[in-house]
């Protein structure tokens, strides 16, 4: 299998070359109290980036482990300061030692991809592990990511299915779509096409658009599925109407095999789709 990283809002797989994914997009840090730092987030989301840093800047200076996490985030995507990774990975290691998960997970981030630090996979291991272990899905489908690959870590496919399966519990699309590949290809659990269905169904459902083609191959199969040429099809279609490219192909692949009128239900169904709600950290 051809395992790749992800970073969220993009992600890969298509028929029988898989790529997997890993949550690496930066996360703001939400609030843990109200006043100061609440100022802070109701700037920053009106886009007074300096008013944000105004208020930041100083609890962070004082250890305020949300405004540190915060101030780095703005520095690591140029929000009021110029782009800094090397300050971004300072405040977010300093949040990170007091144990802030969006934190931990941010720096396992910049450790992964050597952004501001040295890349360094066994740190971001480390870092994704403190934050997995609170609860954080983007640092569990990353840690099960390094686990599958052996960076960082050895090689454990079961330990990359237990992480996954963690956050595909939390109702994470990417890692459900993971452990869907990983039931359908029988890697770290037993081959299970119900349940690879079952979380691809899942994912496919949040927008993920390799799993929605993955849906639509198993119908178009009768893969653990009936057998259904529209439902293939509709699922095909709405992942090329996203953007997945790679939906077309089979998208095509499959119109020859129906009716006009099995095609305009399809298109159908695709104009009536709405993507269930991806929770966020």
């Amino acid at each position: 299998m051809n395992w790749e990283r992800y970073l969220r809002g993009g992600a890969t797989l298509h028929a029988v070359c898989a790529i997997l994914t890993v949550v690496v997009a930066m996360c703001w840090t939400a609030l843990a109290t109200a006043g100061p730092i609440d100022d802070a987030v109701t700037a920053r989301l009106k886009g007074d980036y300096v008013g944000a840093l105004r208020i930041l800047r100083p609890l962070a200076e004082k250890g305020d482990a949300v405004a540190q996490s915060n101030l780095a985030f703005m520095y690591a995507n140029g929000q009021g300061v110029g782009r800094n990774h090397v300050e971004a990975a300072k405040w977010f290691r300093l949040a990170a030692e007091q144990g802030r998960a969006n934190a931990q997970y941010n720096l396992g981030r910049m450790y992964a991809r050597g952004d501001g630090v040295n890349q360094d996979r066994k740190e971001a291991a480390k870092w994704w592990r403190a934050a997995a272990e609170q609860g954080h899905a983007g640092a569990q489908v990353n840690l099960g990511i390094l686990y599958a690959q052996g960076q960082g870590v050895a090689r454990d496919d079961g330990e990359a299915v237990k992480w996954w399966r963690t956050a595909a519990d939390q109702g994470d699309m990417f890692a459900q779509y993971n452990l869907g590949l990983a039931y359908a290809n029988g890697q770290g659990i037993g081959k299970d096409s119900a349940e690879a269905v079952k979380w691809y169904r899942a994912a496919a459902e949040k927008g993920h658009g390799p799993a929605q083609v993955n849906l639509g191959l198993m119908y178009q199969r009768g893969e653990n599925v009936p057998k259904d040429y529209v439902q293939a099809y509709t699922w095909f279609n709405i992942a090329a109407s996203r953007g997945y490219s790679l939906a077309v192909k089979s998208r095509n692949g499959v119109a020859p095999l129906m009716s006009s009128e099995q095609i305009a239900e399809a298109q159908k169904r695709t104009r009536e789709w709405k993507p269930a709600v991806q929770p966020t950290q």
